[in-house]
């Protein structure tokens, strides 16, 4: 049986693989600017939702017995406002800004409960919104990177 060997003093040891200790997924990193790009579309899409339930009533169905029952127009206040601050923080995460990455994980969430609410209003719209914000916020809890060495190197 062999003896590990032990690294002379000075020399180099390979990068630590556990949690915390190395840079991270690629594809998580890869994953971070791709969940940056969603919660932005996704805050567009929720501002044009938003407009869509204050503008007019008929647009969506109506639910009478639903426990989670509000008019369509605080339905569309509530995308609206949810869709601007979308916008906000994955322009953040795009710009590689240390506070949008803890933002966007608590707004996804934020925003997949919301349209688990709005589920019978629509949908199938509002399923793509839910796997879209799960992949956001496992995007944005792998990424082990440091945002700050990615802007000092570009």
């Amino acid at each position: 049986m062999s003896q590990p060997s032990t690294p002379a003093p000075g020399a180099s040891r390979p990068a630590d693989p556990r949690p915390g200790g190395g840079s991270g997924s690629p594809w998580a990193a890869g994953g971070t600017v791709f969940a940056g790009v969603l919660l932005f579309v996704d805050g567009v899409l929720g501002v044009l939702k938003g407009i869509a339930g204050i503008a007019s009533n008929d647009v969506y169905t109506r639910i009478n017995d639903y426990v989670f029952k509000f008019s369509v127009t605080s339905w569309g206040w509530i995308h609206l406002v949810l869709g601007v601050i979308l916008i906000l923080v994955g322009w953040g995460i795009l710009s590689g800004a240390a506070w949008a990455r803890a933002a966007g994980v608590v707004l996804a969430s934020l925003n997949l409960i919301a349209n688990f609410m709005w589920l019978p209003y629509t949908p199938v719209w509002a399923i793509v919104t839910i796997a879209i914000d799960v992949f956001v916020i496992w995007a944005l809890c792998t990424d082990r990177s440091n945002p700050r060495d990615q802007v000092r190197r570009s």
